[in-house]
């Protein structure tokens, strides 16, 4: 095996990540800028060498075998030290660098998150782009070894030892009306709140949310008039009509809306920044979460009690 190691083409892992990123030897081949048969050949080589298919053919694309899912972090994060270390003195410089940062987020951590950090890029990183886009938890981690996201801000419901991760907000839910609602000039009771009509968000067709679930532990429910996909919608509609929104209280910033304490104990908004640890020291990467964790560190709106 000794002997085996030291033939072994460092150039392999490097479509061996790209087969574990794109599940296709086309697609990969041209992110590559190979050929489909250059890297079919790659791909026997590896087989040979590791004594494993690596990739089984599958009607929805090549599925990594457990050797190769307990081979792709640690592939990752060497590819990661050579290209620390070919670039080695050379400094991420925010303000003339024009890198692309893929982030996986929901709609409601983009509404609290992005518009504060594109006030940040437009003075500190002009260049600097950023894709934002929802990964299902399944596919995070995945994406993050392979290099496909570079960060992740979720619920703390990701457990994989490859990860790491940063607490970026607790955040408590609260009731948000329009300025001159009959309900709006005094703390809220129960029997208030059940009064309403309510938006709820939710991506889903049809089941409750967190707001529905508390409630549910109390015996009661509220009266849903209107649920649509997206939070970013939720509190225009609240502007413009009698209907509550429960939503976490950062997301009433910028609207001329009352905030009010929920009349019922409901657990905050926890989100976590996750990257794969192949990236702890990456520069770029260093620098975006620290811009993350001072955006979500701004001070939030005021209840209202």
């Amino acid at each position: 095996m000794a002997s085996a190691w030291n033939r072994v083409d460092l150039n392999l892992f490097v479509v061996f990540e790209a087969i574990y990123a794109k599940r296709n030897l086309t697609r990969a081949a041209e992110s590559l800028r190979l050929t489909q048969p250059a890297v079919s050949n790659a791909l026997a080589r590896m087989r040979a060498t590791f004594g494993d298919p690596l990739f089984v053919s599958t009607p929805g694309g090549m599925v990594p075998t457990p050797v190769a899912e307990n081979m792709v972090g640690r592939v990752a994060e060497a590819l990661q030290l050579l290209h620390s270390s070919v670039q080695e003195g050379n400094r991420f410089d925010a303000a003339t660098s024009d890198k692309t940062f893929r982030v996986s987020m929901s709609d409601l951590a983009e509404a609290l998150i992005l518009p504060a950090l594109g006030r940040i890029l437009e003075r500190e990183a002009p260049g600097v782009r950023i894709e934002s886009y929802y990964t299902s938890r399944d596919e995070v981690s995945r994406q993050l070894a392979s290099g496909m996201l570079d960060l992740a801000v979720d619920a703390p419901l990701l457990n994989d030892p490859q990860l790491r991760l940063m607490p970026m907000m607790e955040e408590a839910y609260v009731c948000m009306l329009r300025a001159g609602h009959p309900l709006a000039q005094r703390p809220l009771q129960l029997e208030d709140y059940l009064s309403l009509g309510h938006v709820h968000v939710s991506s889903r067709r049809q089941g409750m949310g967190h707001v529905d679930l508390a409630l549910h532990r109390l015996g009661r429910r509220r009266d849903i008039r209107m649920r649509v996909q997206h939070y970013l919608v939720a509190p225009q509609i609240v502007q413009q009509t009698d209907l509550a929104l429960s939503a976490p209280l950062r997301l009433a910033a910028g609207h001329p809306l009352r905030v009010l304490q929920l009349p019922f104990a409901l657990p905050a908004l926890s989100l976590h920044l996750y990257w794969h640890r192949s990236a702890d020291l990456d520069q770029a990467n260093q620098w975006l979460r620290d811009k993350l964790r001072s955006v979500m560190q701004a001070v939030p709106t005021r209840v209202e009690t």
